[in-house]
């Protein structure tokens, strides 16, 4: 139990009257250990989007608050929500920023208290949780395509 936050990247690739070039051949490899996978299921005509999870944070609640308060309108609802890729680089810029100045997080990144949300100190573990963050956001900001949600639970 607690905040666990995620990024999605969503890549629509039509369905029945899609394109050749838009048809993606899912390959799992044989040594993967999760064997969940519905491989024998899936009806390759009946599939319109793909989604990867590009971020995932686990009691980061001051990048909570962030997305709660520039993306979510206030709405701290468990929703899923489009996050544009200016926001991402926002976001990437702040915590950026913060890095370099730690005296600016309470104004710039303040951390939020919540049901099991993790602590709101200003300390390791919430700089750790920025460098996780400039890291997922600069692997992804570089990739093309696909629109990206940004969804929490706790």
């Amino acid at each position: 139990m607690g905040l666990d936050i995620y990024l999605s990247k969503k890549h629509y690739i039509g369905n029945k009257y899609r394109k050749p070039e838009q048809i993606v051949k899912i390959v799992i490899p044989k040594n993967q250990k999760d064997t969940t996978f519905p491989t024998g299921k899936i009806d390759n005509k009946r599939v319109s989007q793909i989604t990867e999870e590009v971020g995932y944070w686990r009691k980061a609640n001051e990048i909570h608050n962030w997305f709660v308060k520039n993306v979510q309108n206030g709405n701290d609802d468990c929703g899923n929500y489009y996050v544009e890729r200016k926001q991402l680089k926002e976001l990437l810029d702040t915590a950026q920023k913060v890095l370099k100045n730690h005296k600016l997080a309470p104004k710039l990144l303040p951390t939020q208290s919540g049901f099991f949300f993790g602590g709101t100190e200003y300390n390791k573990y919430y700089f750790e949780s920025l460098k996780k963050t400039k890291k997922i956001l600069t692997g992804i900001l570089k990739e093309k395509g696909g629109e990206f949600y940004y969804s929490s639970s706790w």
